[in-house]
């Protein structure tokens, strides 16, 4: 099996003056296989963020190496880290992120635009996704005439459709009723069925309960789930 995400001794720190540090991220090794459905579960402050944003290639890490489907990402300038957003990762936020001016169609091609595909062509290749997440007979509204379940689709038909080795997804049902959540987790439980890798960061237990395994991150620091910041079973 191949290894999507591999990071070793990860560090994170900000310079908050002269003389002061503040280490986020604490020598994090952390791997995660082809087609696996995986959840990090942390309260607010424990530095989920700041790995997603590594993970995610929006952020380097001060120390350590990560491999992002075999790349090294820590070796990359930014031209290169701005290629892997691109090409590798479909990431999935809290708040869709869709351009409101866009129609549906128009926000799910646009990363398969900017990589220099025709708009007629970028069309072509993304029908089946449209297709899967039901989203046919939206192509032409805008996001504001969409329920948030619907524009949750839409976002993740966009993260989608390039064929990333990773899906990215930060706090996915934040935004969502309960009921319309747990379609929205149903759904990454279908695309995992699918063969696809996905990552989801989450602070509710609940959610991250619909991945296959749950990682936990505390104080900067990460731990298998059942384990506990002594390293101790819960």
């Amino acid at each position: 099996m191949n290894q999507v995400i591999d990071m070793h001794n990860i560090c994170r720190s900000y310079q908050l003056g002269q003389n002061q540090e503040l280490q986020v991220l604490k020598s994090v090794c952390f791997t995660v296989e082809e087609g696996e459905f995986v959840a990090v579960l942390g309260p607010s402050g424990s530095g989920k963020s700041t790995l997603m944003n590594i993970i995610g290639c929006m952020d380097n890490a001060t120390s350590g190496e990560y491999h992002l489907a075999g790349n090294p990402v820590h070796k990359m300038s930014d031209r290169q880290l701005t290629v892997m957003r691109n090409q590798k990762i479909g990431f999935i936020f809290q708040k869709y992120h869709l351009i409101p001016q866009y129609s549906v169609l128009q926000n799910i091609i646009m990363p398969l635009v900017i990589r220099g595909m025709s708009r007629k062509k970028a069309m072509a290749a993304s029908m089946d996704t449209i297709a899967m997440l039901g989203m046919q007979d939206r192509l032409h509204h805008k996001p504001n005439e969409l329920s948030g379940g619907q524009q949750q689709r839409v976002a993740i038909a966009r993260a989608l459709v390039g064929k990333p080795s990773l899906l990215l997804a930060d706090e996915p049902t934040g935004a969502l009723d309960s009921g319309t959540g747990r379609d929205v987790l149903g759904l990454f439980g279908e695309l995992h069925a699918k063969g696809h890798t996905i990552l989801m960061i989450t602070h509710d237990l609940e959610v991250a309960s619909h991945a296959r395994r749950i990682v936990r991150i505390v104080d900067g620091e990460m731990f298998r789930d059942g384990e506990t910041p002594m390293g101790k079973g819960a």
